[in-house]
């Protein structure tokens, strides 16, 4: 059994992660929480590019009574992100959040996160407790010679899970955070040794839609493939769109989800006689919202595209301004590449 199903389930509105179930994928938005309108159009957006988990900051009195409107206008999971100020974390659940985002070491006094939990317990809402390397406590950092450390990050998340164990409240998500790859996947391995609790992993300040994809397709691709993680989110400098693109092909690339278009294509070579990256990119911006279970190639030449889009359930190859339609591995036809693209979606439309 991989360490993921070890986990015990934890119900977050209509979603329920752990155990055997799906990894959830989410984001956050990065509108003002109070601006409900808009907050609401990015989560509609979110949604319906595959979106599971949608989290919203809640710095001030204003953010967490928007909680209710917006959670009354979505289809997904709320999540409130709080900061500093215990008395916001109290006010979003009231306010519906299905799940609070906690770091009990910046929230003031034990008293002060006994009100919170006492509350959570009262809706029975789950608490995420999230640490970050970025806000290490000053003796852990210390304790492993001074620097921040894998060992220095779960040992701050198991003190704070204790902490509100010991308050009598087990409905619990871990969350620790690195943008150190290496420092982060061993931080995940170690911890889902120690816990039962579900893990939501990401790689924080991955960076921008080029740089933060690569790294966070890195990182979770070591932490994922090791059989840990229970929901992903991809931290990108960008729409947050593009950190649900990001995540469904990692999960995909990885075989742990299945469904939605994977387009696979050559890098292209002195044999190229059509414009192939154009093409390429045409393809798929084409099956963006497609919602088929296909892998559809697109390949540069007749030479081996053919051999290489056999796996694929539809392909294109080129050749000399024209190219050939290619039906799991065998061809379909000659077509002018101008017509290229028309003819493959016309041929995916009868799938």
């Amino acid at each position: 059994m991989l360490l993921r199903e070890r986990t015990k389930e934890i119900k977050i509105g209509n979603v329920t992660i752990g155990a055997s179930h799906p990894i959830a994928i989410q984001s956050m938005t990065n509108t003002k929480t109070d601006d409900v309108e808009k907050t609401v159009d990015q989560i509609l957006r979110l949604e319906e590019a595959g979106c599971e988990i949608i989290r919203c900051t809640v710095p001030d009195e204003a953010a967490a009574k928007a909680i209710e409107q917006i959670k009354s206008k979505i289809h997904i999971p709320l999540v409130a992100d709080i900061h500093f100020n215990y008395r916001m974390a109290i006010e979003a659940m009231e306010n519906g959040a299905d799940k609070i985002r906690i770091n009990p070491g910046n929230i003031g006094s034990k008293d002060r996160v006994f009100a919170v939990v006492d509350k959570a317990k009262h809706y029975n809402i789950p608490i995420r407790v999230g640490v970050n390397s970025g806000s290490l406590e000053k003796d852990l950092i210390a304790k492993y010679g001074g620097h921040v450390t894998a060992e220095g990050l779960v040992d701050s998340a198991l003190d704070k899970v204790h902490l509100i164990e010991e308050m009598g409240y087990d409905n619990l998500v871990i969350s620790i955070k690195s943008s150190n790859v290496p420092m982060c996947a061993k931080a995940h391995e170690l911890l889902a040794d120690q816990t039962p609790y579900p893990l939501h992993v990401g790689i924080t300040e991955a960076g921008t839609v080029t740089s933060g994809t690569i790294k966070s397709a890195v990182g979770l691709g070591m932490i994922l493939g090791a059989g840990i993680g229970n929901t992903i989110r991809v931290s990108l400098t960008g729409d947050p769109v593009e950190e649900i693109k990001v995540a469904k092909m990692i999960l995909r690339d990885l075989g742990l989800r299945e469904g939605g278009v994977e387009v696979i294509s050559c890098p292209t070579c002195g044999r190229t006689s059509i414009d192939l990256i154009s093409l390429a990119n045409q393809v798929e911006t084409m099956l963006a919202g497609c919602k088929k279970n296909l892998k559809v190639a697109v390949m540069g030449c007749v030479v081996n595209g053919p051999g290489e889009a056999k796996e694929a359930d539809i392909g294109i190859a080129g050749g000399v301004n024209e190219g050939l339609l290619i039906k799991k591995g065998e061809i379909i036809r000659k077509v002018p590449e101008s017509e290229l693209l028309s003819a493959l979606k016309e041929e995916i439309d009868k799938m």
